[in-house]
């Protein structure tokens, strides 16, 4: 793999009131895209993407989300609704000299991609969708399958103060890095990408940002929009060992989009780009149209 230091850049971009820590990698000329990460990841969880999309002449961005890494971590739960969320990522684009990019969003950063695209369709090209529902099939799925409501458990006993955050810090984190590891195949992350990862949630208020996507989304959740399916071009990429979303939710999810694709990976877990890092490259580099 291409040494991933040697082809990025690190900058801080001020938008939508915070400043958000951001990579990029590719052509400065090249058409762009988005990578939005999840929980509890940071740019880093792109690390196989980031050089095949540059290589193929596309300019990168990928960013820290609000309450990550390297990010600003605002205090509060009105800062990490929705809207603040996807507002982020306009502001972005528009930082970066665009009106408009190709958004691909995995876990929670799936979250923020489609609500972009249902809010903002005018600013996402395509959408690339990996291991997330569609928000209102999610809803819809919560209200009725215990199953899924079961594999859930951890978003509603984020919702506790502070015992959250004192539970994943065990350790120095070591009890999150193992919730991951555990979720994922004995290869996902290796020793190396725990310590990144462990770096990242040192950081001052990393962890209570972080957890606070939940809390926000749980106690103050989005209004669903009247509008619901979606126009542009959609690629939806799931693992099928995910054990924390139902594999049901997405064809349902494809349904609400007029030109959409799904594509299941059978042997992958929730971290699919990790578990099929070339395949999923060589998806999204076929939908963006330089495979």
């Amino acid at each position: 793999m291409t040494d991933l230091e040697s082809i990025i850049e690190h900058q801080l971009v001020k938008v939508n009131g915070i400043t958000l820590h951001v990579v990029t990698a590719g052509p400065k000329d090249g058409e762009p895209v988005v990578l939005l990460h999840g929980f509890p990841e940071f740019w880093y969880g792109w690390k196989h993407q980031i050089p095949a999309l540059a290589a193929a002449g596309f300019r990168v961005i990928v960013p820290d989300q609000r309450g990550y890494n390297q990010s600003d971590k605002p205090k509060g739960l009105d800062p990490y609704t929705i809207d603040h969320l996807t507002g982020d990522v306009v502001a972005l684009i528009e930082a970066m000299g665009y009106t408009s990019a190709n958004v691909v969003g995995h876990d929670w950063g799936a979250i923020v991609a489609w609500s972009l695209a249902i809010l903002h369709p005018d600013r996402v090209r395509k959408l690339g969708i990996l291991n997330v529902p569609h928000p209102v099939v999610f809803q819809k799925t919560l209200r009725k399958n215990f199953g899924q409501l079961l594999k859930s458990w951890y978003v509603f006993s984020f919702q506790l103060p502070s015992l959250p955050e004192w539970m994943m810090a065990r350790g120095d984190y070591s009890f999150a890095a193992t919730m991951i590891k555990r979720s994922g195949k004995p290869t996902t992350f290796s020793d190396a990408d725990l310590e990144k990862y462990k770096a990242a949630w040192r950081n001052q208020g990393a962890m209570t940002g972080m957890i606070n996507w939940y809390r926000a989304y749980v106690q103050k959740p989005p209004v669903t929009p009247e509008n619901v399916r979606l126009s542009m071009p959609t690629l939806m990429i799931w693992g099928a060992k995910d054990q924390f979303l139902s594999a049901s939710m997405a064809q349902p999810s494809i349904d609400l989009c007029d030109d959409g694709k799904l594509v299941m990976i059978e042997d992958a877990t929730h971290w699919v780009q990790h578990d099929a890092a070339a395949q999923v490259s060589g998806l999204l580099l076929d939908f963006l149209g330089k495979g």
